[in-house]
């Protein structure tokens, strides 16, 4: 190679790595800014994770302590008094009913049981099995229609709580005298799939309490 050509491929390298620093120096930022948001996203993510962890476990020890107090007054009281936030409100509140229902206070815990099943944000789990507990609980205090309403909802194919909804229905149709259709849904929850043997006994119990006949197969 002669020397002007050497000479040429030099000058190109030096252009070359001019351009390079003048990129760097132009657009270098754009890199460090880019560092500096990974790792400070990293950092906020592990921050609220032991933050989420931190609030789970102040939950957990305040739920704890309140269960630990004997007197049912007093332990209404300390549920009542623990801080809590979305699902975990929820969860404090199917708690305070539950609290209330020991006490006898049947209002107190229709209330809380509400709060939970019309709390949107809350898991459906969540406000299904308290809009099926109000139903058991509030007896013939809830309007009959708006049992029916309730249950009906809770019955749907695939429910989580379809087999219990049905029952109560069974047990509404029933209470208005209605034993044919009583019978019916009865016989109907029998054939439901995977039954828990306590609920496969009461059906049968009530299928002969009808007058039907008796299912072979009492779990």
């Amino acid at each position: 190679m002669s020397n002007p050509d050497s000479f040429i491929d030099e000058v190109n390298e030096e252009l070359k790595r001019d351009r390079l620093f003048a990129a760097m120096r132009r657009y270098g930022w754009i890199a460090i800014v880019l560092v500096i948001v990974l790792v400070g996203g990293a950092a906020y993510n592990e921050w609220r994770k032991a933050q989420d962890r931190a609030a789970a476990e102040a939950f957990g020890d305040q739920v704890v302590a309140a269960l630990d107090v004997t007197d049912p007054d007093a332990r209404r009281d300390a549920l009542g008094a623990v801080t809590a936030q979305g699902d975990r409100q929820g969860i404090l509140n199917l708690l305070i009913a539950a609290a209330d229902l020991a006490e006898g206070d049947r209002p107190g815990t229709l209330t809380a049981l509400a709060a939970v099943e019309n709390d949107a944000t809350l898991p459906l789990s969540y406000r299904q099995i308290a809009a099926l507990k109000r139903v058991m609980i509030g007896g013939a205090d809830i309007p009959a229609d708006d049992r029916r309403a309730t249950l009906q909802g809770l019955a749907a194919p695939g429910g989580t709580f379809r087999p219990l909804a049905l029952e109560q229905l069974a047990l509404l149709a029933l209470e208005q005298g209605d034993r044919a259709a009583a019978l019916q849904q009865a016989q109907a929850l029998a054939q439901e799939p995977e039954l828990t043997d306590g609920l496969r006994r009461r059906v049968a119990q009530l299928i002969v309490l009808l007058g039907g006949t008796q299912p072979t197969d009492l779990g």
